[in-house]
């Protein structure tokens, strides 16, 4: 009798457990506040690259200056990607969030500055720039790190990889929408100021959602068992936890290399194509289909594995802080990313001016990005190959639930208990 009474208790315990399980319709707000301000902040970090040769010729700065307003977001991000990481596992999502909105939406507001006649004078005008670019850089790590946190935290477990890819890729969004608006905004460089002051209007609606509908670091009742155990590790050791973990090495290599490939040949797609004769509306010579599918092919099996990657993340690594394993892995991203800009800038070769060639400034002989390329493609061969060799893991975090008894979908509520 003692043993079922035992078994009894322990049952009525885990009913008891299930119960206090809720979600909050809320957390829909707060997931399209992160997705609007996450899409912004990839729309200010490519701002230029579309439209590099113009925007060199209005300030009158070389390409290389140019590049550096993309390459900033990766300098920048490895150091304070780990800052970024302790924050959101330590301080709270909400002020990781609201942080982010504030510094995106200042950088895009200084931006502005280089234009106005009578604060810009001579260098100056770029080095607003540079400065709005550097804050919205320090804003990157927060943004790019708070969706599996705000999965994890509000969404139940049978909504978190859905809660998780719609934030994700509301980055890769902004991205597209980056290299399809500067070139319609910009067909002549003096267009440059309106570009400038339309996309500073998402980063400020972005930080008002943020600043204004915000206000709780967690829901009132975890929509998890995992979500009690959010941030169980402290920072230090779970980092100490990530670097001993052999499959979450695998994958921050191989993932993180991914998306430094991502972020070179989205920084860099225009001055590749404008030595070909391809202009930065996309009017295509002679290959428009080959060229439309293969760049479609890339982004689409690129960057839609990115919210699983991050998810596997968080998998492999549980019961570490989600900040902590997936910005541990974006901070890998920006250090191969910086190695892999630097690594095929290196490897152009110029050439003697090409009548084809659209590149606006190209009087010294255009780029020849032909080695480049194929140094990029062999590169991204290599890490499919090591990831599908030796990734192997466990889902720690869905069996630690299993474990738990937490198999219950939790109900809608906007009323906390009693």
């Amino acid at each position: 009798m003692e043993g079922a009474e035992a078994a009894s208790l322990l049952g009525e315990r885990g009913l008891g457990r299930l119960a206090q399980f809720k979600t909050y319709r809320r957390r829909w707000f707060l997931l399209a506040a992160v997705c609007l301000l996450n899409c912004s902040n990839a729309m200010l970090w490519l701002t230029f690259a579309p439209v590099a040769d113009k925007t060199a010729a209005y300030f009158h700065i070389s390409l290389e200056m140019v590049n550096w307003l993309s390459i900033v977001y990766l300098l920048i991000s490895i150091p304070f990607g780990l800052v970024a990481t302790w924050v959101l596992d330590s301080v709270g999502l909400r002020c990781a969030v609201i942080l982010s909105a504030w510094l995106n939406m200042t950088g895009s507001i200084i931006r502005i500055f280089s234009v106005l006649k009578f604060l810009s004078l001579g260098s100056q005008s770029y080095w607003y720039l540079f400065i709005g670019q550097c804050l919205c850089a320090l804003a990157q790590p927060l943004i790019i790190f708070s969706p599996t946190k705000l999965a994890a935290l509000w969404f139940p477990d049978h909504q978190r990889a859905t809660a998780n890819m719609i934030a994700s890729m509301s980055n890769p969004l902004g991205i597209l929408i980056a290299n399809v608006l500067s070139p319609a905004l910009v067909p002549e460089g003096k267009h440059i100021p309106l570009m400038l002051g339309v996309y500073a209007v998402p980063a400020v609606t972005a930080c008002a959602l943020a600043t204004l509908g915000i206000h709780e670091k967690v829901p009132p009742t975890p929509p998890s068992a995992s979500a009690t155990n959010s941030t169980s590790k402290p920072f230090l050791i779970g980092l100490k936890m990530l670097l001993r973990n052999k499959p979450y090495i695998i994958l921050a290599v191989c993932f993180g290399g991914g998306i430094g490939m991502f972020t070179c040949f989205s920084a860099l797609l225009e001055q590749i194509l404008c030595e070909k004769g391809y202009s930065n509306t996309s009017r295509f010579r002679h290959q428009t289909v080959l060229l439309a599918i293969t760049s479609s092919f890339f982004g689409f099996f690129g960057f839609a594995i990115y919210p699983i990657a991050m998810e596997l993340a968080v998998e492999c690594s549980y019961p570490v802080g989600e900040g902590t394993s997936t910005g541990l892995i974006f901070v890998a991203s920006q250090i191969e990313g910086v190695i892999l800009m630097i690594l095929l800038q290196a490897l152009t070769v110029r050439v003697s001016e090409d009548p084809s060639s659209t590149c606006a400034l190209d009087q010294s002989g255009a780029l020849d990005w032909t080695t480049p390329v194929l140094v990029l493609a062999g590169l991204c061969s290599a890490m499919a190959c090591l990831y599908v060799i030796f990734f192997h893991t466990d889902y720690k975090r869905l069996h630690a639930e299993a474990n738990n008894g937490d198999l219950d979908k939790a109900e809608d509520t906007d009323v906390p208990e009693a």
